[in-house]
């Protein structure tokens, strides 16, 4: 048996003998666990793909059939989204990064690239700022470094945890999400959404909300060294191009690429934001 430049175990199809493209866990060192899923050759290079706020590893289905002819995918449920464990009270961000290390670690992968995208996107500043050495390249889309005020987030956790059905919630994220056309051309696609959000843990949304109203990375971003992609949309009302404008002011030598559309441009711009992915992830 084989390995390759990440420490993972191959078989003689070179495929990983540890996780064949199925859902595991782990568990983190304060004992809940983590849902992953890795596609894709084992030999590549690993790229971290982390999902937003009220989806799960498959947001980013889509997105795998290309990006895995040149890289091992590692997806993987946040706390408190899909598989993963949702245990309550307020998240940190730096738990929220410390679950990817933990990840890797048990995985055996020295360094990864990481894409996030809006709270995937919050933990890959943290992973730039507290992690560097496990980090080739970042890309953050859809993302911001600070996103307030507080009392927002406070009546949001409220109202999750009150209410407990998340109709509001999803009716919410959808409406912010994706543009108005896309919910009668690609009804499907954003009824799967749709879905994903009713299923989310109030606990773990709750908790991930917490995450967003503490986090501020506005100064320390400078501190980045990682070759930084930053991905925004024009029209996005959630995290504005002006947060992707100052993210990439912000972190030495980043790139910035905005787009036409809202939030969830790996689904809205699919074509554009691979494309764009694989030309910095791949440039030399």
């Amino acid at each position: 048996m084989d390995s390759n430049r990440n420490g993972i175990a191959l078989d003689s199809a070179g495929r990983d003998s540890t996780a064949l493209d199925r859902i595991d866990f782990i568990t983190t060192g304060d004992g809940y666990r983590i849902a992953y899923r890795l596609d894709g050759d084992a030999r590549r290079p690993v790229l971290i793909l982390a999902n937003s706020i009220a989806t799960d590893h498959r947001m980013w289905d889509g997105q795998v059939a290309a990006l895995s002819e040149h890289f091992r995918l590692l997806r993987y449920d946040m706390r408190g989204h899909g598989r993963s464990d949702a245990p309550s009270g307020p998240y940190s961000l730096d738990r929220l990064g410390l679950d990817v290390v933990e990840l890797i670690d048990a995985l055996g992968i020295d360094r990864a690239h990481f894409c996030g995208l809006s709270l995937g996107g919050f933990v890959g500043q943290w992973l730039g700022l507290r992690a560097p050495h496990r980090i080739d390249r970042l890309i953050l889309s859809n993302t911001a470094a600070h996103l307030g005020p507080a009392p927002q987030w406070d009546a949001l956790i409220r109202q999750v945890l009150d209410q407990r059905d998340m109709t509001a919630m999803a009716d919410m994220f959808i409406g912010n999400w994706f543009p108005p056309h896309m919910h009668d051309a690609q009804a499907e696609l954003v009824e799967g959404f749709r879905k994903t959000i009713l299923a989310t843990s109030p606990e773990g949304l709750a908790g991930s909300f917490a995450v967003v109203r503490d986090a501020d990375l506005r100064r320390s971003n400078a501190l980045i060294e990682a070759p930084t992609l930053v991905i925004g949309g024009h029209d996005d009302t959630v995290t504005l191009a002006s947060h992707s404008e100052a993210i990439a002011d912000t972190i030495p030598g980043a790139r910035l690429v905005l787009m036409p559309g809202v939030h969830m441009l790996n689904v809205e711009r699919q074509d554009a934001f691979v494309d764009t992915v694989l030309d910095f992830l791949e440039a030399t």
